[in-house]
C-alpha cells in the first residue's frame, strides 16, 4: 500500500479525512457495485441478445463517460498533466475494454471471470518495468498472489453450476485483455505517483478522449462499426442497456482509480480478483 497521504474524494465523499480501512471499504464497494451491474448487462447483451460488438459498445460507453464527467463539472482547464501523458494509457485502456467485451462472443461469463481473476500476477510483474514506478515485490508476495488466484479458481469451479465455456479465439482475446489490464493499472499508478495532484476524473477523462480514436481502426477494418450501427438501430433498446451499464461502470472505474491512487495497482488487482471470484459464485448460483 502506498504511504503518501493525498487529498482524495469519491463522488463528493471525502476520503482523505477517513482511516485507511474506511477508504478501502468505500472504494471497494463502488467497484463491486459497478462491475456487478456490468456483468449482468454484458451477459444479457452478449449471450441472451447475441449482440457481439465489443469495440462498438466500448465506443458508445466512452461517450457516456464523457457526458457524466461533464456533469461532474470537470473541464480540460483543470488538468495538471499534459495530454501526451495519457496516449499510452488510452491505447491500453480501449484495447482492454474492446477485447474484454468482444471475448464474450466466444466465452461465457464464468470463463471470462476465471481468466480475469488471474490479473494480480501480471500486474505485479509489469510493475517492475513501468517508468516512474519500477515497483518490485518480495517472493512471498508473489507466492501469496499465486495461492490466492489458484484458490479462487478451484473454489469457483467446484461451486459453479454453470461450467465455463472455452473457445480458442475467446481465450486469445481475454489473454490479450489481461496483459493490457496489467499494464493499465501500473500506468495509472505511475501517473498518480509522478504527479500526486492528478485526480481520478482527470485520468478517466483524458484516457477516454485520447482513447476513443483508437477504437475506430478495428471497428472500420472489421466492419463492426456499420454492422453494429445497423443492428442497434433495429433494436434501439440495446442503447438503454448500454447506457445503464456505462452509468454503473463509471462508478466502478472512478472507484478503481481511487484504489490505485491510494493503495497502488497490486492491491487494487487483489481487490478485483476477490470481487470477480465472488461475482462468479453469485452468477453461477443464479444460473
Amino acid at each position: 500500500m502506498k504511504g503518501e497521504e493525498q487529498s482524495r474524494s469519491l463522488f463528493g465523499i471525502s476520503l482523505s479525512d477517513k482511516p485507511k480501512w474506511k477508504q478501502f471499504l468505500i472504494c471497494s464497494s463502488g467497484f463491486f457495485f459497478g462491475y456487478l451491474v456490468n456483468g449482468v448487462c454484458e451477459e444479457y447483451v452478449y449471450n441472451r441478445l447475441q449482440f457481439s460488438y465489443g469495440w462498438y459498445f466500448t465506443f458508445v460507453q466512452g461517450f457516456v463517460y464523457l457526458a457524466l464527467i461533464y456533469l461532474q463539472g470537470f473541464t480540460p482547464k483543470q488538468m495538471v498533466n499534459p495530454w501526451k501523458t495519457y496516449v499510452k494509457l488510452s491505447a491500453v485502456l480501449m484495447g482492454s475494454h474492446g477485447l474484454t467485451k468482444g471475448s464474450l462472443a466466444f466465452l461465457n461469463y464464468p470463463a471470462q471471470i476465471m481468466f480475469k481473476s488471474t490479473k494480480v500476477l501480471p500486474v505485479m510483474v509489469m510493475g517492475a518495468f513501468i517508468p516512474g514506478l519500477r515497483r518490485k515485490y518480495p517472493l512471498h508476495e508473489y507466492v501469496s498472489a499465486l495461492l490466492l488466484v489458484a484458490g479462487l479458481i478451484l473454489f469457483t469451479l467446484a461451486d459453479a453450476h454453470t461450467s465455463p465455456n472455452f473457445s480458442v479465439i475467446g481465450v486469445v482475446m481475454i489473454c490479450g485483455a489481461l496483459v493490457l489490464d496489467s499494464l493499465m493499472g501500473n500506468l495509472q499508478e505511475a501517473i498518480f505517483t509522478m504527479n500526486p495532484d492528478t485526480t481520478q476524473i482527470e485520468v478517466l477523462f483524458c484516457s477516454t478522449v485520447v482513447g476513443l480514436p483508437f477504437l475506430l481502426p478495428p471497428m472500420i477494418l472489421t466492419g463492426e462499426l456499420f454492422i453494429a450501427w445497423k443492428s442497434c438501430a433495429q433494436h434501439p433498446y440495446v442503447y438503454g442497456v448500454l447506457v445503464f451499464e456505462a452509468l454503473a461502470t463509471f462508478v466502478g472505474q472512478v472507484s478503481v482509480l481511487s484504489l490505485v491512487a491510494i493503495f497502488g495497482a497490486a492491491t487494487t488487482a487483489m481487490v478485483c480478483t476477490l470481487s470477480l471470484g465472488f461475482l462468479l459464485v453469485i452468477f453461477c448460483r443464479k444460473c
